[in-house]
């Protein structure tokens, strides 16, 4: 009986997305043989997910469960090729247990979360016939005193999860819906990444250089100016500078200052942001 090694079983099972004892049987019948395996388990109706890898998979759910006795949560997206999957009780189901994987063993990487649920997304390529892939997933741990606040736009499109200072039941889900509403990038203009920064300032630079009437401003004025610039743009993107979604009349900011609520942290997850769809003729 040839040997059949782990290092062989996983090859296999990555290139098929056969369960593992499907994968190991494969082998034992083809004496370890991975090409002979591949067919053996294509002739069975087993091997389905080796022809998903090139398709594009956009589509798919986001999902987040706060664990208040354990002190964190999580945030997730999971992919799919096409709406109609990712409204089916199956795919639900997968999104749920990669949720529940994730949030037990608090993978460091995206790689090691892969690994994880290798199985759980094989079985579910075999069940439902498409290519699903773990896009990006976040845990956030709280401090004695601190509080999350969550919330699932749409049944899952968009979710957000938000960790403040402290306990304030009135804002918090509001915070949430304003964060899934407005897309903010950053909590302050402080948080905003140098080179991004950078790059607004170049752009408004170059826009006074072809202005005529910035012509024959001092360089301090300019730059003054230029500042300005950057941060009227960035400040779209700041949460603590936009109007607040429940009152427009004031600044998300200003309704932190005025509850005393810091925003430590917030992730929001919108299926598909970033993904290039495929366009068929």
């Amino acid at each position: 009986m040839p040997e059949v090694t782990i290092d062989l079983i996983k090859a296999l099972r990555e290139r098929t997305g056969a369960g593992i004892m499907d994968c190991k049987k494969a082998l034992l019948a083809n004496d370890g043989d991975i090409e002979k395996s591949i067919d053996y388990l294509r002739e069975k109706g087993i091997a389905k997910a080796a022809t998903k890898a090139a398709r594009i998979a956009a589509e798919g759910l986001t999902n987040v469960k706060v664990c208040e006795k354990c002190g964190k949560a999580i945030i997730v997206e999971v992919n799919c090729e096409t709406d109609f999957v990712s409204s089916s009780d199956k795919f639900h189901e997968l999104v749920d247990g990669v949720t529940k994987t994730l949030m037990q063993n608090e993978p460091a990487t995206i790689e090691a979360a892969k690994e994880m649920t290798q199985a759980l997304f094989a079985d579910a390529t075999v069940a439902m016939g498409e290519k699903f892939d773990l896009r990006r997933f976040n845990i956030v741990k709280k401090e004695e005193g601190q509080a999350f606040g969550s919330y699932i736009h749409m049944g899952g499109k968009i979710s957000v999860l938000v960790l403040l200072d402290k306990e304030d039941e009135e804002l918090i889900k509001p915070l949430a819906m304003h964060i899934a509403a407005n897309n903010p990038s950053y909590v302050e203009l402080a948080d905003v990444p140098a080179d991004v920064r950078a790059r607004e300032k170049a752009i408004a630079e170059k826009e006074m250089a072809d202005d005529p009437k910035m012509a024959g401003k001092p360089a301090q004025m300019l730059a003054q100016i230029a500042e300005r610039k950057v941060d009227k743009v960035l400040s779209a993107s700041c949460l603590a500078l936009q109007p607040y979604l429940m009152d427009d009349s004031k600044t998300v900011g200003q309704v932190l200052k005025e509850k005393g609520v810091k925003v430590i942290s917030f992730t929001r997850y919108q299926v598909g942001e970033g993904i290039a769809k495929r366009t068929e003729e």
